[in-house]
């Protein structure tokens, strides 16, 4: 289960037949839009072009659904970025609903970006400037404050929009897929939990092993990624073995967590785990006296944070 699109909504003060405007009209959308427009007006089933104020061309697709005031989807594909340009086109739809008088509900989704790991990292946080920016606009009349650098592609990537959370560390800079891989790997590591508690079949088996390398794959190649992300991958291997009852490749999983561990001065959190993983691929091959060793270790381990330790207690309740 990949992440191949980002979804937004939000709120604003206005009649739906306003913000459907703001989101059409090239004299609205210059104001808060990085300066482009349509170049003619959209039409279902034709081709469109979006320029810049200069006329440099910013992004080009088809109009698949034009229904004013409530649906806008297009293809995406982005042309004021030659790498990005590569890619293929992805899709952007706009949803409009009356929320409550006066009060319009947008949802903008910006999806089929899994053979575009640029323009995911790239649009990912500049649709947050531009939901703002619309916003503000259209509640106010006022324009957000520019930009700066003023570069399209410095906007659209959010690098300029005041994302202090998640500097670009070197890692991303020289990989710039490497959030893309960042989400790829939350999402593959959540999704194993979705088929934890299901019946053991064929199908669940598989599906689970494919999941947890998966989420192994893309964070070894993730932005900001720490030997923890790595514990954590092999921990997941390790569980998903067990689970399908495949105990001694879960023990070589569970040694690699714990030995990681120990190499990078790992403790906490992660150790009790790597020791919880070890103790039950132990057990499972019949080892019980070493089990019992490495549980004992693993309810020993001292764990700092009391959210933290509340649920390592209750993982370590039965054995």
């Amino acid at each position: 289960m990949a992440i191949t699109r980002h979804q937004y909504r939000i709120y604003i003060k206005a009649p739906i037949e306003q913000v459907w405007n703001a989101i059409i009209d090239p004299a609205f959308t210059k104001r808060y839009f990085h300066g482009t427009s349509f170049d003619t007006p959209p039409a279902a089933g034709q081709p469109y072009r979006t320029s810049l104020g200069n006329g440099a061309p910013a992004v080009d697709g088809t109009i698949e659904v034009l229904d004013p005031p409530h649906r806008l989807v297009m293809t995406w594909h982005v042309l004021y970025d030659a790498a990005m340009s590569d890619e293929p086109a992805s899709r952007v739809e706009w949803n409009l609903s009356a929320a409550a008088e006066g009060l319009t509900q947008l949802d903008l989704v910006h999806g089929d970006l899994f053979k575009s790991p640029l323009t995911w990292s790239s649009v990912r946080m500049g649709w947050l400037w531009i939901l703002d920016a619309m916003k503000t606009l259209v509640e106010t009349g006022d324009e957000m404050p520019a930009l700066s650098p003023t570069s399209m592609n410095g906007a659209m990537n959010g690098a300029t929009n005041g994302d202090a959370t998640e500097d670009p560390t070197e890692d991303s800079a020289e990989d710039p897929t490497g959030e893309w891989h960042r989400a790829q790997g939350i999402e593959c590591n959540n999704a194993i939990w979705d088929l934890v508690d299901a019946d053991p079949s064929t199908a669940r088996d598989e599906e689970l092993l494919r999941r947890a390398y998966a989420s192994a794959y893309h964070w070894q190649r993730a932005a900001r990624r720490t030997p923890n992300n790595e514990v954590r991958a092999q921990y997941m291997l390790a569980k998903v073995h067990l689970l399908i009852s495949q105990p001694e490749r879960s023990l070589l999983y569970a040694n690699g967590c714990k030995d990681l561990c120990e190499q990078q001065g790992i403790t906490d959190f992660d150790l009790a785990y790597a020791r919880e993983a070890r103790a039950r691929a132990l057990k499972a091959l019949g080892r019980e006296g070493e089990a019992q060793v490495e549980w004992a270790a693993a309810k020993a381990t001292p764990v700092a944070n009391a959210e933290d330790l509340a649920i390592v207690e209750a993982d370590l309740v039965d054995f």
